[in-house]
């Protein structure tokens, strides 16, 4: 066995070539006609029957050779949302295949197309509309011999996917946190430093520079003052994502999973693409984003800067997505956010204790802002009469959440894409205390 053959799973190889009905139904017709003819002395009974015969044992004797194989490349393990291109190579010796391909404009491995065993590759079009885990292609296939006498298959070839990464959706970036950890960056910090924003003017100091001698004021008072400016400094960002939920508007299916993948318009897809957005505005200025599991702490991505780690959080939180599910207690310790971070909690905000990991955040003097993913619109269960009611009951219980938390100092604010009020509640939540 070769390391190829190692490679592939057991399950892909299928059965060996073998007879269909048609070659059994040719051989038994053609011997019943070809012993007719001969008992009954009729020679257009041997006529018809020797080359259905002939063909029959010919196909018995010299099968087509090898096992077929159908194999995708150039496939990527990551994307993203939309279009894609992908080839399926196939090594068939016979006269038809059959293989599963995906099609354009609909997602999964595709119907069955009927193709000449002389194919040996197939461009196909691989198209998904949703970020997570996903199969684009299995090419399970069959093929078939001469005049469909003798078939290889079918086999269930492995399934070959893609993670596709949550969309990146265009958002202005946030202000510094309280506590800036930086000595450079793009935000004003509340210790003096370089920057060309006036902090305050004060009386000259040993030590203090020339240059830095406001003339206008020292002419006026007749001592030396000297004019202090800002300090830039880049700010720390973490992302705490509640992965415990996954919930779309209809309550009814609340309690179905999304099995590796976050469901459409549900609150773990609008965490993520929130998430995303946020953390690409404040990684474009240079600054650190990280990001937290509530649900599974060990899927922590320590604060980091630049392109890489906007994608390394990008393949974390489809990482969260497969193992997203529900968890009793989340956990955000001060290992998983430095001191002065930002720390921005995306929740549907459906439990006390979620509510509690923002507080005792806020305690620890970091500025908190929370950011509601619950879908907008819930519609009941019509399949039972407490549905409304149920329904009211989850409402009410979320506004004192929201309550709680505003009381305590958080900003809450409903996640809809809209730049204008996450920015107005970062300036709020990130401003210099005095």
């Amino acid at each position: 066995m070769t390391g190829r053959d190692r490679d592939r799973p057991p399950g892909a190889w299928g059965a060996p070539w073998r007879g269909t009905d048609a070659l059994a139904r040719g051989l038994l017709l053609g011997v019943v006609l070809v012993v007719a003819g001969v008992l009954a002395h009729r020679v257009v009974l041997v006529l018809f029957g020797a080359p259905l015969l002939v063909t029959t044992v010919l196909a018995l004797l010299r099968p087509p050779g090898g096992a077929p194989d159908a194999r995708v490349r150039l496939l990527s393990r990551v994307g993203e949302i939309g279009k894609a291109g992908a080839v399926v190579d196939v090594v068939a010796d016979g006269e038809l295949v059959a293989v599963r391909l995906p099609v354009p404009g609909r997602e999964g491995p595709g119907p069955v197309h009927l193709l000449p065993a002389s194919t040996t590759a197939v461009s196909v079009v691989l198209d998904r509309s949703t970020w997570g885990d996903g199969v684009d292609v299995r090419p399970d296939h069959l093929v078939a011999g001469p005049d469909g006498l003798v078939v290889h298959g079918p086999v269930t070839a492995p399934e070959w996917g893609r993670a596709i990464l949550p969309p990146i959706a265009p958002l202005p970036t946030g202000l510094l946190p309280a506590r800036a950890r930086g000595l450079v960056g793009v935000h004003r910090s509340r210790g003096p430093g370089d920057s060309v924003e006036l902090r305050d003017i004060r009386a000259f100091a040993p030590g203090d520079r020339l240059r830095r001698v406001d003339w206008r004021v020292s002419l006026r008072t007749g001592n030396l003052h000297v004019r202090e400016h800002h300090a830039e400094t880049d700010a720390d960002v973490v992302l705490a994502l509640d992965t415990r939920a996954d919930v779309e508007a209809d309550v009814a299916l609340w309690t179905e999973s999304g099995r590796g993948s976050p469901k459409p318009g549900g609150s773990l897809d609008l965490a993520a693409r929130a998430a995303v957005s946020l953390a690409a505005a404040y990684l474009r200025q240079g600054d650190r984003v990280g990001l937290v599991d509530l649900g599974r702490p060990a899927l922590w991505l320590r604060p980091g800067s630049g392109r890489r780690q906007l994608l390394a959080l990008r393949s974390r939180l489809v990482a969260c997505a497969r193992v997203a599910g529900w968890a009793q207690r989340p956990v955000l310790d001060a290992r998983q956010a430095p001191t002065g971070a930002v720390v921005v909690v995306l929740s549907p905000f459906l439990d006390d204790e979620v509510v509690e990991v923002a507080v005792h955040a806020a305690r620890r003097g970091h500025p908190v802002l929370a950011v509601d993913v619950l879908p907008t619109d819930l519609r009941p269960d019509r399949e039972t009469e407490w549905g409304a009611a149920a329904l009211r009951v989850v409402e009410l219980e979320h506004e004192v959440r929201v309550t709680a938390l505003r009381s305590h100092g958080v900003p809450v604010i409903r996640w809809d894409g809209e730049s204008a009020v996450v920015a107005t509640a970062l300036h709020a939540t990130t401003r210099p205390r005095r």
